[in-house]
């Protein structure tokens, strides 16, 4: 375990802008951890050095009783009793849907958002906005120019994009960059070790072109990574089946097996080596992952150790190799 916040290695997001090699996940924050524990768990990411957060507005509107911001309420809170808002490097999003917010990125949707979202988290300014969902109702020109806006008003320091596909993103960036305008310069997709086709056929050459940085969300494929579900026996009461049982098949099998191999090895969890795959990937600047417990937060920091050999890479490239 890292005994102070500057034993973490930092990357570069931007020149003003140096992040952790993990992002976590905020939307735990107000669903599987109640306020207390959401705020005692953001004390733990602070003094492990984990300095990137990543939110959004619409967390967690799923949860029965709630409406959507509770996330950001909670970080917010954090910061202002915790004197710590500079300590972090902050990224939420606009676009998603919420109790009294339509899902859209019209430019008074994402005016709107930026200010409800400063409101919630208690700060004047956010390091990075995502466009959270695209809106394909509303034209290029206008969501590149208001995101401009925000950044001229020093509300936003830096733009992202999730859920674009791979001609939008592009075509959003070539605007920005006819227009003199803010780029975006991160990318949160699915990638993990098991979802690897969309990105490597989609997104791979266009982030290496425009030299996006990546934070790829379910790092662990919704917890099947971990190993703990092998069998449809294992999803029953699970509140993961519907989202975990498409990866119970040969592949999924054969990567689960691969994980453990390597993990014997490295006397380390599946998911330390599911975490540590994306680090090793050149492409991957910081993996999106959530805890609920200091445990669990412990094996997430102890991924970041994992030094996997080439013999490593090469058999988690194969077992989880697609067909082209």
């Amino acid at each position: 375990m890292y005994k102070n916040t500057e034993d973490m290695k930092k990357k570069k997001l931007t020149n003003e802008l140096s992040i952790a090699e993990i992002c976590f996940g905020g939307n735990v924050f107000g669903w599987t951890l109640d306020e207390k524990a959401s705020l005692r768990m953001l004390d733990e990411l602070h003094d492990q050095g984990i300095n990137f957060i990543d939110t959004a507005n619409s967390y967690s509107h799923w949860v029965e009783g709630n409406v959507g911001g509770e996330s950001e309420r909670i970080i917010g809170k954090w910061f202002k009793e915790s004197k710590k808002r500079q300590d972090v490097v902050l990224a939420t999003k606009v676009g998603g849907g919420m109790q009294g917010v339509e899902r859209g990125l019209t430019r008074q949707q994402i005016i709107d958002g930026v200010d409800a979202s400063l409101l919630r988290l208690r700060t004047d300014y956010i390091d990075l906005y995502y466009s959270h969902h695209d809106d394909v109702n509303v034209g290029v020109e206008e969501i590149m120019g208001t995101f401009q806006e925000l950044i001229q008003a020093g509300k936003v320091r830096a733009l992202g994009a999730s859920n674009l596909s791979g001609e939008r993103l592009l075509e959003s960036n070539q605007v920005a960059e006819a227009k003199g305008w803010t780029k975006y310069i991160a990318l949160q997709p699915l990638y993990n070790l098991y979802d690897r086709v969309q990105f490597e056929t989609e997104y791979k050459d266009i982030v290496e072109k425009e030299k996006l940085a990546v934070a790829p969300y379910f790092a662990l494929a919704s917890g099947f990574l971990s190993g703990k579900y092998k069998t449809a026996a294992d999803l029953e009461g699970s509140a993961r089946k519907m989202m975990v049982e498409h990866y119970l098949n040969e592949r999924g099998l054969a990567i689960l097996d691969a994980l453990a191999k390597t993990a014997q090895k490295h006397e380390a969890t599946s998911a330390e080596i599911a975490i540590a795959w994306l680090l090793h990937q050149p492409v991957v600047t910081a993996p999106i992952v959530s805890a609920t417990s200091a445990k669990q937060l412990q094996h997430l920091v102890r991924a970041t150790q994992v030094k996997l050999d080439s013999d490593d890479l090469m058999r988690l490239d194969d077992s989880s190799r697609w067909e082209s």
